[in-house]
């Protein structure tokens, strides 16, 4: 974010990927995702549901395959078949199966597999879509649970590689749980990306070893850390201390809609990783002689209200840099320190001029070591920084994910980006903004952890403005697959955790239209 009138609150990388190049970037970002493409298919028996899971027919009898598939002799994981498929630059090689289920009953999917980028999962449970993915050489056994929705009579599911990678095997894919009776249907196949692209490295979630026993959750529905007894859907919000032409605000004074108020901006010293903060002294006068004394005693008035602050650390001028051990212990005491002096609940980051996952994941890690189990951690990169996991910031998102609050992106000042189906929109739209998400989720970080960033005026960025209405339409979409564009997510995630503006200040300027707007609607969220 900016410190000065009249430039955008981010730096602005570049106004428009080229089609191509962002595609090509696109597959990177979604080389850790699974992709739910469904075709119709057969149903199966009571207990392990799936026909021909084990392919011993040697043939793909109940089941239908895109590309090129088959049932191979070789290699196998058990008995005298596997399947056998080859992705190629514009098909995944899938192959699905549907079959009939219970309602609001519990399964269980699991299968072995080999190769690169294998993906297993189920569309249309009713419920949040599981999906698990592998990468490795030798053959593993991948597992995820879901419950179906008090309507779900049957769904859909699926293996698949991915675009302009190697042959996948899979073998002994099984659905353990009751079998339902309704007649299975077919699902609508997702789009294809619209140009061929290839990931060029491994996503950073992929697992290190063949593991001996199955994962018991998909990705996406691992447990949910404290971070700060904060409600189900949060509106973020930046105050400023200092004055760019927006209105300036009291701590007391930023609007009660605000959930998270993130204090912009730590600065860097003279120690590598350290940061300090002071109130900015011409703020303080203007503001009729706003003292730090007043400053914590707003901090704590607004945790009686229930609210938390963190101090952001960066900005678009932060040049703060956390690149080895010794950088990483000094930001987490300072970090301490400040959080100690001014009762902070935590650290935002937002650090726009580079950042190492590896050493700032160990000094976020040691901070929240040091204050507990109410730590807030959120994030705030630039798109370009969330559009592939093999970036750092993606990288660092998923090595502190144990301990993230939530990723507010910002969707702003980028210029028109792929989403996670491949096709390029345009920012300061829904489509834009939902199938950004899409890649964040998909690229391993729970719904809960994903917020959407905007700016809360057309003055506040140099591009990507929306009004509360699309905001609220993209929750909606990404929630329940209502009030979507022309993209539709590929599963409802009635847990994404919110919206962040860029700021209170310029919302202010604005006549309120973020915080009374998208938190009435964020927060009426089921």
């Amino acid at each position: 974010m900016a410190r000065h009138l009249a430039q955008p609150s981010h730096r602005r990388r570049r106004s428009k990927l080229p089609a191509a190049v962002a595609a090509g970037t696109t597959a990177l970002a979604l080389a850790g995702a699974g992709l739910a493409l469904t075709a119709g298919g057969a149903g199966a028996a009571v207990g392990n549901l799936v026909t021909n899971g084990g392919f011993e027919a040697g043939n793909l009898s109940g089941w239908t395959c895109t590309g090129t598939a088959s049932a191979a002799s070789s290699p196998v994981h058990a008995g005298s078949y596997a399947l056998s498929a080859a992705p190629s630059s514009s098909d995944t090689a899938e192959c699905t199966q549907t079959v009939s289920v219970l309602p609001n009953t519990s399964y269980t999917l699991a299968g072995f597999v080999q190769g690169p980028y294998v993906y297993l999962g189920a569309r249309g449970t009713g419920s949040t879509d599981p999906s698990t993915w592998s990468s490795l050489s030798s053959w593993n056994q991948l597992s995820t649970t879901f419950t179906t929705g008090a309507s779900t009579n049957s769904i859909t599911l699926y293996v698949h590689g991915w675009y302009g990678q190697g042959a996948y095997n899979a073998d002994d894919i099984t659905l353990t749980g009751p079998g339902g009776t309704a007649s299975p249907s077919s699902s609508p196949t997702s789009p294809k990306p619209s140009t061929s692209a290839s990931p060029s490295s491994s996503p950073t979630s992929s697992p290190t070893s063949s593991p001996t026993s199955s994962p018991t959750s998909s990705p996406t529905s691992s447990p949910t850390p404290p971070n700060g007894n904060l409600p189900k859907h949060v509106l973020t919000g930046y105050w400023q201390n200092f004055d760019n032409g927006a209105p300036v605000q009291k701590l007391r004074d930023v609007q009660s809609a605000y959930d998270i108020i993130a204090v912009s901006f730590a600065d860097a010293t003279g120690t590598p990783g350290a940061i300090s903060f002071t109130l900015d002294p011409a703020l303080s006068s203007k503001l009729g002689g706003y003292t730090g004394a007043d400053f914590k005693a707003d901090i704590a008035a607004k945790h009686a209200a229930g609210k938390r602050v963190v101090l952001s650390v960066g900005g678009q001028n932060g040049a703060i840099s956390v690149a080895n051990a010794s950088a990483a212990t000094n930001f987490a005491n300072t970090a301490y320190a400040l959080i100690q002096q001014y009762g902070f609940d935590g650290v935002d980051i937002d650090l726009e001029n580079g950042v190492d996952p590896t050493y700032m994941s160990q000094a976020l890690h040691t901070l929240q070591s040091k204050v507990g189990a109410n730590f807030v951690l959120t994030m705030a990169p630039e798109t370009i920084g969330m559009y592939s996991t093999s970036g750092a910031y993606f990288q660092l998102a998923l090595n502190t994910k144990d301990i993230l609050t939530v990723v507010n992106t910002q969707f702003y000042n980028s210029g028109g980006m792929n989403g996670c189906d491949g096709k390029v929109y345009t920012q300061g739209t829904v489509d834009f903004i939902t199938a950004q998400v899409c890649t964040h989720i998909q690229g391993g970080l729970r719904p809960d952890q994903v917020g959407i960033g905007v700016p809360a005026s057309s003055q506040a960025a140099g591009g990507g403005y929306v009004n509360s209405t699309v905001v609220n339409n993209a929750l909606d979409c990404l929630a329940t697959g209502t009030h979507c564009g022309s993209f539709v997510p590929p599963a409802k995630w009635p847990t994404i955790r919110g919206a962040m503006t860029w700021s209170t200040n310029w919302d202010l300027k604005n006549g309120n239209d973020f915080s009374t707007n998208v938190g009435a609607h964020a927060h009426a969220m089921p």
